[in-house]
């Protein structure tokens, strides 16, 4: 798919965000998402898709394990912007039969059980919330990850069988403070307390000084295995 992913670079190319967005809502009528999880970086999306009344779908995975603070943000993003944010939630019968066998904190006792609950609660139903579509948009940015290092701003999602697109990509974390400040746009004040990445609640921490941008996720495992493979690398 290299030649999809070249011919909608150059389709893209010296257009705004804005322009971008719209130019692929087009193009992939009824078959683009944005998947939100309320950070920085997606309140940012969201307030582009909305703002301008750009016909793409929003939805975020609703893990059953969120912060209040993230429910609160979600809440006054649907207040602000009176447009839907569809959730999907895990499978009742995947999470009863994993917490009736292994207990609620599996994930904490090796990685093997955190990836299940990973998939169980945010991938399967990831899957559900893209079947059908042609493109997904995404809020990932370069600097997030030395996992995502490899990654494009337009890239094919093998897995997912279909085009990813992260529109603020090459954005840095001040720009995207920046941006929201300029918009006073909703954020979660988990942000102003050391978050900057922020998940389901028993898997998120708080990120000291000095530590790698993504240390307060799974903070008890190896570095190396900090994804959820929601974006892993194609």
């Amino acid at each position: 798919m290299e030649h999809l992913e070249k011919n909608i670079k150059e389709e893209l190319a010296g257009l705004t965000i804005i322009d971008k967005l719209w130019y692929l809502a087009r193009k992939f009528e009824g078959k683009i998402v944005f998947s939100t999880s309320f950070g920085w970086e997606d309140q940012v999306i969201t307030h582009l898709i909305f703002a301008n009344n750009i016909p793409i779908k929003v939805f975020t995975l609703e893990t059953g394990r969120l912060f209040p603070e993230t429910y609160y943000v979600w809440n006054r993003t649907l207040e602000v912007y009176q447009q839907p944010i569809h959730a999907y939630y895990p499978q009742t019968d995947l999470v009863q039969n994993m917490v009736n066998t292994k207990g609620p904190n599996s994930f904490y006792e090796s990685v093997e059980n955190r990836k299940e609950c990973c998939y169980i609660r945010k991938i399967e139903p990831l899957k559900r919330a893209l079947n059908g579509n042609e493109i997904w948009i995404t809020g990932i940015r370069a600097e997030q990850s030395p996992n995502r290092e490899d990654m494009k701003d337009v890239e094919w999602d093998e897995g997912n069988k279909l085009l990813k697109f992260h529109p603020i990509f090459e954005w840095t974390l001040d720009e995207v403070k920046q941006y929201i400040k300029e918009n006073n746009i909703v954020y979660n004040t988990l942000h102003d307390k050391g978050f900057p990445s922020i998940g389901c609640a028993p898997c998120t921490r708080a990120v000291q000084p000095g530590e790698d941008f993504r240390a307060g996720r799974w903070w008890w495992e190896d570095q190396s295995k900090k994804e959820c493979g929601l974006h892993q690398a194609s």
